[in-house]
């Protein structure tokens, strides 16, 4: 079908960055529809997350600003702020007092300063409180940095991320989503106003120096963008089997984390965690540990992101093969 509708030939390549001949009509095309989609705001296509993540803050925030990022942020987040000539302060892991205790002591002494959170976060699963950021960001004058990488796809009416979940997409001044994940492409986007969109293709390294993404790839993210906006019932379902399993988990109890589509078995010791993994993989699950330095050590697990093609009875089939497996 996607062949099918393209009416043109598409490039492979690209050759150049998108500031010389790297700026496709697919691009066009594909950013008018996350501009209309997000309420008429900017769109800026990159060619993935870590472009997005690594370039966006360094590319705003001066010496004269303040930036208070969540203490687990995306690596990707936590090397662009390496490359920030901002002062930089972690707030404790949804810590909303201790991230207004900071605000308080610190905002009069900085110009501009920067909330930067996930809204799902992807090794815990769990999930920001939206409305009270923005709440803090609206009294202390701030802009709200908020990366939706394993949310768009799976939350909202119409697929546009947790943001639209909570009616909140207004208040985020920088909102970022990635094509690599629920959209099974590649590339990420940022929706912001025309004027912080205008001076980050002036001024962002990631975009400027980095070669375009082929023009196949940008037409397929189209494609996809258009259905995934229908998939309200796959949405639900997605819902109702992350429950089933977070559920049944506990029960037995297991040690989970979250209340999201990412759900995590805390093992505790890496070696626990790769057994677990070979165990699953010879009954026909592929479940991958994760270990440190990607989760603080002690806190190794095997992570469960879960996806609409799976029914129930995949979901209770895991489960007896957990309780035959892993304990």
């Amino acid at each position: 079908e996607f062949f099918n509708n393209l009416g043109q030939s598409c490039d492979l390549g690209a050759a150049a960055s998108r500031l010389l001949t790297g700026n496709h009509n697919a691009y066009r095309l594909l950013e008018h529809d996350l501009s209309e989609a997000y309420g008429s705001r900017a769109a800026l296509v990159f060619n993935s997350g870590y472009h997005a993540n690594m370039g966006i803050l360094p590319a705003l925030a001066g010496k004269n600003d303040l930036i208070l990022a969540d203490k687990l942020v995306h690596a990707s987040l936590i090397d662009g702020l390496r490359l920030c000539n901002a002062k930089v302060m972690r707030y404790r892991h949804l810590g909303y007092d201790h991230l207004i205790s900071l605000l308080e002591k610190n905002r009069s002494q900085y110009e501009r300063v920067f909330i930067v959170s996930e809204s799902v976060f992807s090794m815990d699963g769990d999930v920001a409180d939206l409305k009270q950021l923005v709440g803090i960001k609206n009294r202390f004058d701030a802009f709200l940095y908020l990366d939706e990488a394993h949310s768009v796809g799976a939350y909202g009416k119409t697929g546009l991320g947790l943001c639209e979940q909570e009616d909140v997409i207004e208040n985020i001044d920088l909102l970022v989503g990635t094509f690599g994940k629920a959209f099974g492409s590649v590339g990420a986007f940022v929706v912001c106003h025309k004027i912080l969109a205008n001076y980050l293709v002036n001024k962002m390294r990631t975009l400027i120096f980095t070669t375009a993404l082929p023009e196949i790839n940008v037409a397929w993210t189209r494609f996809v963008f258009e259905r995934i906006r229908q998939m309200k019932q796959e949405r639900i379902h997605l819902q109702k089997i992350s429950a089933q399993l977070r559920d049944s988990l506990n029960n037995r109890g297991y040690e989970t984390m979250g209340k999201s589509h990412i759900i995590p078995i805390i093992a505790g010791e890496n070696r626990l965690a790769l057994e677990w993994s070979e165990e699953l993989a010879e009954k026909g699950f592929w479940a991958m540990a994760v270990r440190y330095p990607t989760v603080p050590k002690g806190s190794a697990r095997i992570r469960f992101s879960l996806s609409t093609a799976m029914r129930t009875d995949h979901i209770e089939k895991l489960i007896k093969t957990l309780a035959d497996t892993c304990l």
